[in-house]
């Protein structure tokens, strides 16, 4: 695992998807308001960390990794703030990617101890969020090309498009996608793909609601035959992780989280490791349970979080 993570130091990494900026209001409740039947939040403190895609290139950064990341970034006090995030990480951020005809994407989650209350969502139709323009395909193709792997986050937000894929796919030397099945977008024939339970589901074409529980055959099967990933690790939860290659399931990995306090962002820190640790020179299960280790230090801290190779080397 040691030289594994040591010649994840060396990769070039392209993030590309659905950047957003994570704000947290943090505080207690010890009453209910007059006004209406809602708890009144007294704030302690608040803070911002970068989610979604900004998510999965800091969990690359955090190993070491030299990494850029592609998505929308608004011309914006957000965008502002999250390339400002990015930036003190090394994370580079091409003005290309800044925009003016739609907000930076933010989300705002209200909590009390660990216990959260709400979540305020700024952000507009995925239509006005889609990057296709001739200038910007030179672009990324030329991104693309250059880096050792390439990890597509889809949040479902618009700016991963059909059009997108298939110039990633065709100028890329490793692809891995983490997708959202519920756009109906091609997500053929990628190096590795990480959906969770519910899209491995969707992405089988399966109801969530299934009475015989989560067959794995059947649904790899499926997953195999419309999508043709060379690799392919659904996570499960508190269950593990399902490895399948060649078509065929290989084995389920148990989960490696000790205390889980928030999940957000463990599927941006699985897909971030795994696939570097492939790329690397790591073999599909050693990559895997790199990555499941990796992830069950995240859960194990509150809110948006990323994992250090020190933290990883420190439970071996």
């Amino acid at each position: 695992m040691k030289e594994l993570l040591n010649q994840i130091k060396r990769l070039r990494v392209l993030v590309v998807g659905d950047v957003m900026l994570d704000r947290y209001v943090i505080g207690e409740v010890h009453r209910i308001s007059p006004e209406a039947p809602v708890p009144v939040l007294t704030v302690a403190k608040e803070r911002v960390v970068a989610g979604g895609a900004a998510n999965v290139a800091l969990n690359a950064s955090s190993l070491g990794a030299k990494v850029e990341v592609c998505g929308w970034f608004g011309k914006d006090i957000q965008g502002d703030q999250l390339k400002n995030l990015l930036s003190a990480h090394e994370i580079k951020v091409d003005e290309n990617f800044r925009f003016s005809n739609a907000p930076t994407i933010s989300k705002t989650r209200v909590t009390s101890g660990n216990q959260q209350i709400c979540r305020v969502d700024r952000e507009n139709s995925p239509e006005e969020y889609n990057p296709n323009r001739i200038e910007l395909a030179e672009v990324l193709a030329r991104k693309a090309g250059s880096a050792d792997v390439v990890i597509i986050s889809d949040y479902g937000k618009g700016f991963v498009t059909n059009e997108l894929l298939a110039l990633l796919r065709e100028n890329s030397a490793f692809v891995a996608i983490d997708p959202k099945p519920s756009r109906l977008l091609n997500y053929c024939n990628p190096d590795l793909l990480t959906p969770n339970r519910l899209e491995a589901l969707e992405l089988a074409g399966k109801s969530r609601f299934m009475k015989d529980g989560f067959l794995e055959h059947e649904i790899a099967t499926e997953i195999f035959e419309k999508f043709s990933p060379q690799k392919l690790a659904i996570t499960l939860g508190a269950e593990g992780m399902l490895l399948a290659e060649n078509g065929k399931v290989e084995s389920t990995i148990p989960t490696a989280a000790r205390e889980v306090f928030d999940v957000s962002g463990a599927g941006d820190t699985v897909i971030a490791v795994l696939a570097m640790a492939l790329v690397a020179g790591g073999d599909f299960k050693k990559s895997a349970q790199l990555a499941n280790l990796a992830a069950g230090i995240v859960v194990g801290k509150v809110g948006t979080a990323t994992v250090s190779t020190e933290e990883i080397l420190s439970i071996l």
